[in-house]
Formats: structure tokens, C-alpha cells, sequence
């Protein structure tokens, strides 16, 4: 998968300098969107919401310092909302050569990936990030499928960490699909450097390259390997084969198969052309030498982002979180509350007043008052001591953390209703669309990951006839997440929805070659509740249908218990289905109707023959017709002909007689 450059140190040097430079612009490009990211993460999920001078400061006063964070609720609401509405892809076929089954094989193979790579981890993860701090990411990548075999299968991976993912700064495509350079930068601890990349052997750090690095690329524990990712325009050559199928020329110069069908005669170019794409490369490198380089069978570099809100000014592009601008309400909460429960704490107790002397009877009894519980406490003299009214909390401190507390909501666009709690709303259809406006007031949020997710899947269309084009047997899942082998260029029968074998118009099962490096596919994205939550409202509107129409009871039985989730329904739904008439499954015909539709299906044929005898009759006595047609048209041309030439004869003046003495 990779070779090490050997030789040639000038074009290493040159490929070096200008990482380096690109590297450079990319930090100060993303300098203030980065430090953005790790001040909004820090808030919201480290709860560092004091500045540290004024922490140190009442530590030494003793005060407190409360952090009552609201941040996550409001997080986990917009994320968690779309973890319940997972993205999905569904792939189309796009030109005359490609076909829908074969583009069900691609949604299924897709679906296939990101069960095998946890995609669904690495969607959350990019999803969560871009709420939080602005920005996310997720990468499209190559393994082994095992360790002791050469098939390699693509994988989705999470990047748990967008502060090591630079993009390129030229970009301006909402999904980033236009990248033409990326990093992927990963400080290691130098022994972990030569064992991974070196074989073990000691590096001499201080060798020509490493002395001249600085921080970041290099520092006294630690060396920077980046990934570098390079995407050039290149011009290419295609060719149009006589079956309308477009392929790579040098594919059809390397194909053995391609090759003898030419020679045969079978197989014919109708038509050749220059074409600009794209290469993409990946160099493993430091600050000082390219370790290796990996050519990318993709158009598109690999690495997807999610972003939260997008803003432009001034030519420069801005991500900003869910949280960005309700911080200063969090702190000024957090303040209020610290204000409020310190004048309640540090309040002085309340004590008793009395006349000089009134306290000496029982001296002991009296100093204790506030902190033990006495029988009763003696007094001398007349008047018996009075205590002082407590103050109460501080009303003004408690009613500005609510009005925070407030502007927070107002902010973020999420109201009590929206996290769940009770309001004045009582019908269930208003409490909903009260939920729903927060909804809508943030699904940018969502419909970037969508966005994302769709970049994904050009990405997986691209690659995949390149990566599993020669297997000959496939895993894909369905929507309901059942695997299913699937041959791969072989004749196959074709089966529909359920399982069932698909027919063409005569009634016979068909079969097709499914073949993923043929035809143009593209795809869309859906948007909306899992298999699981769709499969159980299925479930109940099939049983409510069922109340309201019990005669269907028989028919549906099965589609109901195979939508149910306990133990033993799918065993019901096979009993079920045993039960329904031949006529509906399509199985288990009588040998008498089967009889009948044999004859029928001859009736047919022999119809279909007379009709083609027929027709090759009509068409000779036709072509008869048409013969004896043009030799009258013929005919009479030559009838028009020879009297217009009579009349010319008559009209045209005589020579006169020659006179002779």
C-alpha cells in the first residue's frame, strides 16, 4: 500500500517546502476558529467558567466560586436530537448503463461499512464536537479485512480530536468536498517514533533536517508526523465502448479480459478523449523527511468536516457553536448564584437583645443559644430578651440569575418546553409544536451532518468499484439491518422486496450479472427516526388498521409480528406466513394451476409467433406494394417527360429551305 521515497532528495526537499509553507498558512488561517473551539469545549464540558485571577482571588478570601453548568443540557438536547433522526444514504442510478438493483447492492454495501466501522460513533462524535466547540470530523479510510488476508475494505473512522485535522484554507463549498490539502498531525514521543516508523533503529536527532525544526514540528520530547494530503488536477484518458460503457484507457489496456474481447471483434471503441480529474496523495512526513506515499484511489480527500453555524466576513470563514454567545448569561448565572448563596451563608446569626444583666443567670445556656437545643433558658430582670428578624435571601441576586438563566434560552432558541419540563401549554399537539420550534430554531445543526454524510457517500461511490470491483461475493445489509451474501459478476436471481425472486414479463425469475465498475450512480440522503422507531410505528398503525378492519387480520398477520420486538415474533411471523393463501406469497401453486398457466403461457407464445409471421407477411406484401408504387411513379415521370418534350418540339421555330439557282 506504500512505498518509501528513495533518491531523488531534491524532489523530497522541494515536496517538503511546500508542506511546510501550506502547513503554516493553514495554522494562521484557522488560529482564532481553533482557540474558539477549545475555549467553547472547555466552558461547556470542563465547567471552566471562572476566569483564573478571580478563582485564586476568593480561594484566598475564602469565598466561594459555584459553577451550576447549564451548558450540557442544552448540548446533549441538539445532539441527541439528532441521534434519533440518523442521516441515511440511498443510492441512484444515474446514467443509461447502471440500473437500480445494482444501486441497491451500493446502499446495502454502504450500510455494510458503516455497521463494520461503527460509523455511527464517528457521526456522534463530528456531530457533538460541531455543537460544542463549532467544528468536527470524521475520516474515510482502507484496511485489511483481517490480518492474514490482501482484501482490503474501506472503513469510516472517528477522529476524536478536530484540533488535529487542518483544512484547507482556499475552501468554500459548505461540505468542504473542494479540499485540495489537509493535514492530520499527531505529536509522538520520539522512542514511539523509531519504533513505528524506523524499524526500532536510534534516529540521530541531531542529524541535518531535525536541528533546523521548531516547535511545533519539532521539541526535546516529542516529533510532529503529519499526514499530508495532496489532491492534483491530472489529465487522463477515456474510452466509449460500443455497449455505451466509459472506461479508464489504461484499464482497458491492462484488462486481459477487455483485451481478447477487442481482438475478438465482441467488443468495440467507438470513441476516445482527454479528461481533467483528480489524484490524491497521502505523504507521511515530518518536519525533515517524507517517511512514506500512499496514492489515494479517490478523487476526493478523505477526511469529511462538520460544521456548526457558518458565517463569512471579509473572505475568512468563521464557525461558531451552539454555546458561542450564551457564556456571558452562564457566567453572569453562576455569579448571581455565588452572590446569593454567600450572603445567605456569610449572614451573621441572628441574636437575642436584652437589658445589661438579663443574660447572667444562666450565662452558659444563653452563649450556646445558636448552636444547642436547651429546655429553657433563665433571665433576670423585667423584661424578657428579644431576637433579631432574619434578613432572608437576597431577592435581587436570585431573581438576576433567573433572568440569566432566561437569556440563555432566548440565545440558544431552547425553552423549558424543549427540555422537558412542564409549561402552560396543555394540549399534547401544542407542547409539541412548542418542542418543535427549538427544533427548527437549530436544525442547521443536523442538516450540516446530513450535508456531511452525503459528501460521504460520493466519497464511498467513488472508491468502492476501485476497492470491492473484483470480489466475487459481497456482504450488504439491509434496511433492517439483516446481512445478506450477495454474488458479485455472476449471473444472479434478483429479488425484490422480502425476499421475493423478481419476474420479468413472461413470469420467469430473473437474473443479472451485478457488476460495481459499471454505470454512474449517485445518491441521496434521508433524514429521519431509525429502522427500529419506524419498524414499531409500523407495527402499531398495522394493528390499529387491523382494529378497524379485522378481515385483514389473516393477510397482515405476519407483517405485524415481524414488526414487533420480543422474543419468538419472528418465529410467529414464519407461522403466519405459512398460513397465507398461495396466491399472496407466491409459493406452494397447485399442480393444476400451474397446468393451467403452462398452457396459458403457450396460448400466449403461439400468439406471439403467428402475430411475428403475420407481421413479416403484411411487411413482404407491403414491400410489394411499395415496388409496384414507385414503378408508377416512375412511369408516369416518364409520360410527363416525353410530353413536355413534344410540346418544346412544337413550339420551337422551323430553319428555313436552302434556295438553288
Amino acid at each position: 500500500m506504500a512505498d518509501t521515497p528513495k533518491g531523488d532528495s531534491k524532489k523530497n526537499a522541494e515536496l517538503l517546502k511546500d508542506a511546510k509553507e501550506c502547513f503554516d498558512q493553514t495554522v494562521q488561517y484557522e488560529d482564532e476558529n481553533r482557540t474558539a473551539y477549545k475555549d467553547d469545549t472547555e466552558f461547556a464540558r470542563l465547567a471552566k467558567q471562572w476566569p483564573d485571577d478571580i478563582v485564586t482571588k476568593r480561594k484566598n478570601e475564602r469565598r466561594p466560586t459555584l459553577t451550576i453548568n447549564k451548558m450540557p443540557a442544552f448540548i446533549r438536547q441538539v445532539v441527541n436530537d439528532q441521534r434519533q433522526n440518523k442521516p441515511s444514504v440511498k443510492v441512484h442510478p444515474v446514467d443509461s448503463v447502471a440500473d437500480p438493483y445494482t444501486a441497491r447492492v451500493f446502499s446495502g454495501l454502504i450500510r455494510n461499512i458503516e455497521y463494520s466501522s461503527n460509523a455511527d460513533v464517528a457521526y456522534d462524535t463530528a456531530a457533538d464536537c460541531a455543537v460544542t466547540g463549532g467544528f468536527g470530523y470524521w475520516r474515510v479510510g482502507l484496511d485489511y479485512t483481517y490480518d492474514d488476508s490482501f482484501d482490503l475494505d474501506v472503513t469510516i473512522d472517528r477522529v476524536a480530536d478536530p484540533l488535529r485535522i487542518y483544512g484547507d484554507p482556499a475552501s468554500v463549498e459548505a461540505d468542504s468536498c473542494d479540499w485540495c490539502t489537509a493535514f492530520c498531525v499527531e505529536p509522538m514521543k520520539k522512542a514511539d517514533f523509531e519504533r513505528d516508523y524506523k524499524g526500532a533503529e536510534k534516529v540521530d536527532w541531531n542529524a541535518e533536517g531535525y536541528t533546523e525544526l521548531t516547535d511545533p514540528w519539532f521539541t526535546e520530547e516529542t516529533v510532529l508526523v503529519a499526514e499530508w494530503w495532496k489532491r492534483d488536477k491530472v489529465n487522463r484518458d477515456i474510452v466509449l465502448l460500443d455497449d455505451g460503457v466509459v472506461l479508464d484507457a489504461e484499464r482497458l489496456a491492462s484488462d486481459p479480459i477487455l483485451q481478447a474481447m477487442l481482438q475478438m471483434g465482441t467488443l468495440k471503441v467507438q470513441g476516445e478523449r482527454k479528461t481533467q480529474s483528480w489524484r490524491v496523495t497521502q505523504y507521511i512526513m515530518t518536519g525533515a523527511e517524507i517517511l512514506e506515499t500512499k496514492p489515494w484511489p479517490g478523487r476526493y480527500i478523505p477526511i469529511v468536516p462538520v460544521y456548526g453555524d457558518e458565517v463569512w466576513v471579509d473572505g475568512k470563514r468563521y464557525f461558531r457553536s451552539l454555546i458561542r454567545d450564551a457564556k456571558d448569561p452562564q457566567r453572569m448565572h453562576n455569579y448571581w448564584r455565588t452572590t446569593s448563596t454567600e450572603l445567605v451563608a456569610l449572614a451573621p446569626k441572628t441574636p437575642f437583645i436584652g437589658k445589661k444583666g438579663a443574660f447572667k443567670t444562666d450565662a452558659n445556656k444563653w452563649a450556646t443559644a445558636n448552636t444547642e437545643s436547651h429546655s429553657y433558658i433563665e433571665y433576670d430582670g423585667d423584661e424578657a430578651p428579644q431576637r433579631q428578624p432574619f434578613a432572608g435571601p437576597a431577592a435581587g441576586a436570585l431573581q438576576e440569575a433567573l433572568n440569566a438563566s432566561d437569556d440563555m434560552k432566548a440565545i440558544m432558541g431552547l425553552y423549558d418546553s424543549s427540555l422537558g419540563a412542564r409549561s402552560n401549554e396543555t394540549s399534547g399537539r401544542a407542547i409539541i409544536a412548542r418542542q418543535r420550534e427549538g427544533d427548527v430554531s437549530n436544525f442547521h445543526f443536523q442538516d450540516n451532518v446530513a450535508r456531511a454524510i452525503r459528501h460521504t457517500g460520493r466519497i464511498l461511490i467513488d472508491i468502492i468499484p476501485k476497492v470491492y470491483g473484483q470480489r466475487k461475493m459481497l456482504r450488504i445489509l439491509g434496511e433492517d439491518g439483516v446481512p445478506l451474501m450477495q454474488s458479485m459478476l455472476a449471473p444472479t436471481q434478483v429479488t425484490g422486496v422480502g425476499g421475493q425472486p423478481q419476474r420479468d414479463s413472461s413470469g420467469n425469475p430473473m437474473s443479472k450479472v451485478f457488476d460495481l465498475t459499471v454505470g454512474k450512480y449517485d445518491l441521496t440522503v434521508t433524514t429521519g427516526p431509525s429502522f427500529t422507531t419506524r419498524r414499531e410505528e409500523a407495527a402499531n398503525q398495522m394493528i390499529e388498521m387491523v382494529r378497524a378492519f379485522p378481515q385483514a387480520a389473516a393477510l397482515v398477520g405476519d407483517l405485524i409480528a415481524k414488526n414487533l420486538d420480543w422474543p419468538g415474533a419472528d418465529e410467529m411471523a414464519e407461522r403466519f406466513k405459512a398460513m397465507l393463501p398461495p396466491q399472496i406469497t407466491g409459493q406452494g401453486v397447485p399442480p393444476q394451476i400451474q397446468e393451467q398457466m403452462g398452457k396459458l403461457t403457450e396460448i400466449v407464445q403461439k400468439l406471439m409467433t403467428e402475430n411475428t409471421e403475420l407481421k413479416a407477411d403484411k411487411s413482404i406484401e407491403a414491400g410489394k406494394l411499395a415496388l409496384q408504387g414507385q414503378k408508377n411513379e416512375i412511369d408516369e415521370y416518364r409520360a410527363k417527360t416525353d410530353r413536355m418534350e413534344a410540346i418544346v418540339d412544337a413550339t420551337r421555330p422551323h430553319k428555313p429551305a436552302q434556295y438553288t439557282s
